[in-house]
């Protein structure tokens, strides 16, 4: 008893004075907040402090293990209760069926464009996972998204690290004009769908 507990405390020991715990550490930071922690690792990466492929590799799990979160937590939610008291907040039953059939056909491409903006990307795992879309149906377009814009923080911080507050500001200029371009073309779509139902 003793022995194993003197091992488990010298384990304990070595892999905080190791350097992998930083890395560790930022998976986790990421996961919760995101391109801020993203950011930081890389001005850091860029003063020789970490290593900025595996600042990228860590905040790729991190942001991945979040989205995995959010994607479970909407599929254990219950689509019939939208569906049961969902007039109530003014969605009915065929708004429901649409949306949920639109996630299955074009889940990928939902979450590949929400995935480069700040605030969609949540709602649409949460979606997904309501509508019970396999994981498989996301999970390279998730991926790909997430190489796209990690690998972009990251290179941003390594190279322009002392201009990272500036750069802060213009990332959230960035992603607000994204998300409402996303949201103006969500609009312009679903008003075309309503004008061919009419239509036929």
């Amino acid at each position: 008893m003793v022995l194993s507990s003197f091992s488990l405390t010298s384990l304990l020991n070595q892999f905080l004075l190791s350097d992998v715990w930083p890395y560790v550490l930022l998976a986790f930071l990421v996961a919760v907040e995101g391109p801020l922690a993203t950011l930081g690792a890389a001005v850091a990466s860029s003063t020789g402090y970490l290593d900025p492929r595996l600042v990228f590799l860590a905040a790729c799990c991190g942001n991945l293990t979040a989205d995995v979160i959010w994607y479970t937590l909407g599929f254990m939610g219950k689509l019939d209760f939208l569906e049961r008291y969902g007039r109530w907040f003014g969605f009915k039953p065929s708004i429901i069926l649409r949306l949920r059939q639109e996630m299955h056909d074009h889940v990928g491409k939902f979450l590949f464009v929400a995935k480069l903006t700040l605030g969609l990307v949540v709602p649409t795992l949460i979606a997904a996972g309501l509508a019970h879309v396999s994981w498989r149906r996301w999970i390279i377009p998730l991926v790909s998204a997430e190489t796209l814009w990690t690998g972009g923080l990251v290179l941003v911080g390594y190279y322009y690290g002392q201009y990272v507050l500036q750069l802060e500001n213009g990332l959230k200029l960035f992603s607000i004009g994204a998300t409402l371009l996303l949201i103006i073309a969500v609009g312009i779509y679903i008003l075309r769908r309503r004008l061919r139902e009419e239509k036929s």
